[in-house]
């Protein structure tokens, strides 16, 4: 039986590929497609004066133009708006994991009236464009004076983050085992301690979605920082790529130098942690199971 199983098993593995080699060939395709900006934009930060509107477009160019990486860094205070985004990043990732983590956890275990409609309605707001909640937003902060701060950017994340991030990690507080916690709950630990001592140890795959979810997306945040933050001072990384077009001419090939440099810690993160980020979504999907 194993023998015939055996023999079997190559035909039977070639013609599966055989099936499967225009699926592969087509996301193949459509990934290259996909890359096509992104390789547009390093030919184009390494282009002479000029060369970037060249038609057709010059996807290899003759000469190499490193300098444009140098001049776009220190044509404005880059390092003034890296400190300013890495501000802003920090302190909403701190917000969004903690706050995020223990609502979700609330909504997993804590046992109320009206948890399920509670939770739909809280769901329910991540089909809210984000235009809808703007003007409030903004006649808020501006009756608080937090107009050109960076508490806009900050506070909001310290009330739950993002819908999606709490619907995320509570199917993943869902799907562990709820025999640690009660073993927790005789040895006489509370809800706050059972929170913190057993599930976020063991939702370290979930919290770490959620952090490069929260990183990617302040880091390239750009409307809430251009209607908030007025002087350049504070402005973040996102907004320095705004500056590099003034009256007079536009100055492509530096504004994709600095886009290369904006881009680049997000490629290295996603690449460093994103065995990390797939289990996440993937125990999530599954329940945590």
């Amino acid at each position: 039986m194993a023998s015939t199983a055996a023999s079997l098993s190559p035909p039977d593995q070639r013609g599966r590929t055989a099936r499967q080699l225009p699926v592969h060939l087509a996301l193949l395709a459509m990934a290259l497609f996909s890359l096509l900006p992104l390789v547009y934009m390093i030919s184009t930060s390494v282009k002479a004066d000029g060369r970037e509107f060249a038609v057709p477009i010059e996807w290899a160019p003759e000469e190499i133009h490193l300098e444009n990486y140098q001049r776009s860094f220190t044509r404005f205070p880059t390092l003034i708006f890296l400190r300013n985004s890495v501000i802003i990043v920090v302190f909403c990732l701190i917000g969004e994991v903690f706050t995020g983590a223990l609502v979700a956890y609330g909504f997993a275990r804590a046992r109320f009236p009206g948890r399920h409609v509670l939770f739909m309605v809280m769901l329910s707001t991540m089909m809210l464009p984000q235009m809808v909640t703007l003007i409030p937003q903004f006649i808020l902060f501006r009756e608080l004076g937090w107009i050109n701060t960076f508490l806009p950017l900050i506070v909001p994340a310290f009330f739950g983050g993002h819908p999606f991030y709490i619907f995320l990690l509570r199917q993943f507080f869902m799907g562990l085992p709820s025999e640690l916690e009660d073993a927790a709950r005789i040895d006489g630990a509370g809800f706050f301690r059972i929170w913190w001592s057993v599930a976020m140890p063991l939702a370290k795959p979930g919290l770490t979605t959620v952090a490069i979810l929260s990183i990617l997306t302040h880091w390239n945040d750009f409307t809430t920082p251009l209607i908030y933050l007025k002087s350049t001072k504070n402005f973040t990384v996102a907004l320095g790529i705004h500056l590099f077009k003034d009256s007079y001419q536009m100055r492509f090939n530096q504004q994709m130098a600095y886009a290369v440099m904006m881009t680049l810690p997000v490629f290295l993160l996603f690449f460093l942690f994103q065995k990390n980020f797939i289990r996440g979504i993937t125990f999530s999907g599954m329940g945590g199971r």
